[in-house]
């Protein structure tokens, strides 16, 4: 029981969930805003341009994850080619949570983007086309339109990648370190306790992490599930929006 009172263990959850949660909502946005302009007609797919840029936003997907938390300490470090620049404005990001939060940003980055990607894409290009034609802009087609129609497959996307950043640890470790109290989320805790032999301790952080994702996926699947609307109450939608 005294590991369930324990004061760490629950900074441990509060800054898994505030870490996952900031790293969802940044790469929610990257991930839609990039999806946005390499989907459709604006990146044909058979141009050599969008086949690179669309490989390098799902490189992290198959890069391992202490490849990616080297990459960052290149990059972020104190003698690194942004560290350096962030450093002269007091900024470090290595040994510290919002380090968590970059780190788990790249590595479910590809996840929001792709799944914005799908879900963008089989929106009705008619709509659009429509919408075009009655005067809207490119951004007004996108917010009235698009983004809506695609809503569902969207927010599937960003709840897959909250519940991966939960269980990030590889990049975490490299970049932001295991400081319990400061940077240690859940996986860190449950790699830390199996290390000091405290099964115990071990056990509860595990079924933490399991519930919580396992009702993530459940939701997202849900989610996905009602991704395709109806065609007609879309288009009448569409329309309207377009000329209001």
């Amino acid at each position: 029981m005294s590991d369930i009172n324990d004061p760490l263990l629950f900074s441990c959850i509060l800054l898994t969930v505030k870490v996952a949660g900031l790293a969802a909502a940044v790469a929610g946005l990257l991930g839609v805003l990039t999806a946005w302009f390499l989907s459709g007609r604006r990146a044909p797919a058979r141009s050599l341009f969008f086949r690179v840029i669309d490989s390098l936003c799902a490189l992290p997907l198959v890069l391992p994850p202490t490849v990616i938390g080297y990459c960052l300490i290149l990059l972020l470090g104190r003698r690194g080619i942004i560290g350096q620049w962030l450093a002269e404005y007091g900024i470090n990001l290595i040994f510290s949570w919002q380090g968590a939060v970059v780190a788990a940003t790249v590595v479910i980055f590809p996840l929001c983007y792709r799944s914005a990607r799908a879900a963008l894409e089989s929106v009705d290009h008619t709509l659009e086309d429509t919408a075009r034609t009655l005067g809207a802009t490119e951004a007004r087609v996108f917010f009235r339109i698009s983004l809506p129609l695609a809503r569902r497959g969207i927010f599937a996307g960003i709840t897959l990648a909250f519940a991966r950043g939960m269980g990030e640890f590889g990049a975490t470790l490299m970049i932001a370190g295991n400081l319990p109290g400061r940077t240690q989320t859940l996986s860190l805790a449950v790699y830390d306790a199996f290390q000091s032999g405290n099964d115990h301790r071990a056990l509860i952080l595990v079924l933490v992490a399991s519930g919580v994702c396992a009702s993530l996926l459940v939701i997202a699947e849900t989610v996905g599930g009602m991704g395709l609307e109806r065609v007609s109450p879309a288009m009448r939608g569409g329309t309207r929006a377009a000329q209001s």
